[in-house]
């Protein structure tokens, strides 16, 4: 009896060193497959995320639960001294338009100049003015002057229409200090021309809490009769949303030459955005029947100088000149350009987006 009950405590005492050593040996090889997973990460994060922990002869992995984030995790909040929010730019389709970095094998291979343009021109507290016409303005008086319409901060009907007489006017789709023959700044690809530019714009008007509709109506099929199809996709707008005040024209211009393209721009937060120019016409003797043409320059020197204290040197000298284009449909009636062919369209997006925030504090001021 005495041997028999030897044996069974020999055989109990075995059976415990073999499980204890089955659960080890399960730990240990656990460790070594997670391991390597949590180096392929390449962040130290996973290594603390997968530590485990033996008690018992068992393992466990730690219980990762998701952190409060910190302050400075969560989303800022938008106002007019920040800078607005970007969005996560959406991959864009290069399948229908032109590749920097694609095979340009043969062709000659041209410039682009970055240039900060400003200070020219009339100073008009924070901006400047190229005063084109020869008149002798009150300019500071016209700023300071009361908006001549407002925003109706209660209802939910659009009130701000962006639209495009040359939809087709695009931007360089990087970068670079170079371009090739085969690049054509036109395209009706909405990825690289001023439709983005138009999104960009609305979304941050809308974020604002002014309800903007944005039309991207082709209208330059031939540009010839693109303002005249244009300021009849405006009239279509203003009888579908009678509540609208302000209606803007968003194009891009062009600088340079053929082989040496002039790009402007500037930089805010360390990020370079496309320079814009606001144009503001004329009619002092009513030919072209633009007969609010000074409060169309009231709000054009508005946005000048909000854009400039907002974001130092994000505009070129304000254009004022003998012309109306489709800015006679109403008083808050502008043609703004954005950058030119030479600029990115990331650089021409991103002043989309602080061209609204500019807008949003001048509407809602």
């Amino acid at each position: 009896m005495k041997s028999e009950g030897t044996s069974k405590k020999k055989l109990k005492k075995a059976l415990k060193t073999s499980t204890a050593v089955v659960l080890l040996t399960t730990a240990v090889l656990s460790v070594i497959y997670r391991l390597p997973l949590c180096f392929e990460s390449q962040n130290p994060a996973a290594l603390a995320a997968a530590a485990f922990t033996l008690t018992n002869g068992e393992y466990k992995l730690e219980n990762s639960k998701a952190e409060k984030p910190t302050a400075s995790d969560q989303k800022p909040t938008e106002s007019a001294d920040t800078e607005p929010v970007a969005e996560k730019n959406h991959k864009r389709d290069k399948s229908t338009y032109y590749d920097s970095y694609g095979n340009h094998d043969g062709e000659n291979k041209y410039t682009v100049e970055e240039r900060t343009i400003g200070d020219t021109g009339t100073q008009v507290d924070n901006c400047f003015v190229k005063n084109k016409t020869g008149l002798s303005l009150d300019f500071d008086g016209l700023l300071s002057a009361k908006l001549p319409f407002s925003i109706d901060k209660g209802i939910n009907s659009p009130q701000v229409l962006i639209y495009h007489t040359h939809t087709s006017e695009a931007y360089l789709d990087e970068d670079v200090d170079f371009f090739y023959d085969s690049f054509y700044s036109r395209t009706n690809n909405n990825d690289f021309n001023v439709v983005a530019v138009g999104d960009a714009l609305t979304e941050q008007l809308n974020k604002r809490g002014i309800k903007t509709v944005h039309d991207t109506t082709i209208h330059d099929e031939s540009y010839n009769g693109s303002y005249d199809r244009s300021v009849d996709t405006v009239y279509k707008n203003l009888e579908k949303y009678p509540d609208i005040k302000v209606v803007i024209d968003l194009h891009r211009d062009a600088i340079g030459t053929d082989e040496n393209k002039v790009k402007p721009v500037f930089t805010y937060n360390g990020k370079k955005g496309a320079q814009i120019m606001i144009l503001a016409g004329c009619d002092t003797d009513g030919e072209r029947g633009f007969d609010c043409w000074e409060e169309n320059l009231n709000f054009a020197l508005k946005i000048q100088d909000k854009a400039e204290t907002l974001y130092p040197d994000m505009t070129r000298p304000l254009n004022f000149d003998y012309f109306a284009y489709n800015e006679y449909v109403c008083n808050g009636s502008l043609l703004i350009e954005v950058g030119t062919e030479s600029n990115s369209i990331d650089e021409a997006t991103y002043s989309g987006s602080l061209l609204g925030n500019a807008i949003a504090d001048v509407l809602l001021n």
